[in-house]
């Protein structure tokens, strides 16, 4: 999920939720963390504790300047092979079935989201100490490209090459558009993040196809604009996001949670 919603996170609540109850009860152990109130300390996880836990998580590596980096023999990078693994055969068949469909059927696509899932924001997390700012993240993003999310180049330049069309869509600002475009193409992703593949946040001047305005939520935002790509012809057959305010809604035919216990949008 994008960065610049990130104001609105429950950071705590979510990463107790994610190593407390494991990714299976995210959902439900996040939204009951954000909403009850602890009834002595000891239902309080330790801040530093659960810290230590993400980091090991990500398998954390520091180098010679003193920054962070995930690795990419972590369980973290194991769980997002896995799910690539998943994702790679169904568009497997998608790619076979679309040798057999009938002329004229709508064009396959696939919708990414950008932080954590295409974009790792792991080493800007450890520079701000998981405390965002706007601030420090056009700073980041200005000066920094974030690392790729284990394996999705790889992924999403194959399903590019064999004919399925790629979009991202971010809650990151549109004043951030050529900042994340240009991190895109340097760690790999082939496929152009132009004006109509790259869809981002823009409360100033909003896109008339979404009835929410500048006051969408997430879901109405990411979900009118995959049902805005659909109207262009496209069948989304895979959406992929972080958060789960990044896949509901519809508008896909099916949906990939990567990992990420560092916050929790809703």
């Amino acid at each position: 999920m994008s960065l610049s919603l990130k104001s609105t996170r429950v950071r705590l609540a979510a990463a107790t939720a994610a190593l407390a109850v494991g990714a299976g009860l995210y959902t439900a152990g996040a939204a009951s963390a954000e909403h009850s109130v602890p009834r002595t300390d000891k239902e309080i996880p330790n801040l530093t504790q659960v810290q230590d836990k993400i980091k090991a998580f990500y398998g954390d590596t520091v180098d010679a300047s003193g920054q962070h980096y995930a690795s990419a023999d972590s369980n973290y990078a194991k769980q997002v092979a896995d799910i690539e693994k998943k994702a790679k055969g169904q568009l497997e068949k998608v790619v076979k079935n679309r040798a057999h469909a009938k002329k004229g059927a709508k064009k396959p696509a696939i919708v990414l989201d950008l932080d954590d899932t295409t974009l790792l924001t792991y080493n800007y997390e450890l520079q701000v100490g998981f405390h965002f700012t706007p601030e420090s993240q056009d700073a980041y993003l200005k000066s920094t490209d974030m690392a790729a999310v284990f394996g999705m180049p790889k992924l999403v330049n194959w399903a590019k090459s064999q004919g399925i069309e790629v979009f991202y869509v971010t809650g990151r600002g549109e004043h951030q558009r050529e900042w994340s475009a240009r991190n895109l193409k340097n760690v790999g992703y082939k496929p152009v993040a132009d004006t109509s593949h790259f869809f981002l946040k823009n409360k100033q001047t909003p896109p008339a196809y979404l009835p929410c305005g500048a006051k969408c939520t997430t879901v109405e935002y990411k979900a009118g604009t995959r049902k805005y790509i659909e109207s262009k012809g496209f069948d989304i057959v895979a959406n992929f996001g972080d958060q789960y305010s990044d896949l509901k809604g519809g508008y896909a035919d099916r949906t990939y949670k990567m990992p990420n216990p560092m916050y929790y949008l809703p």
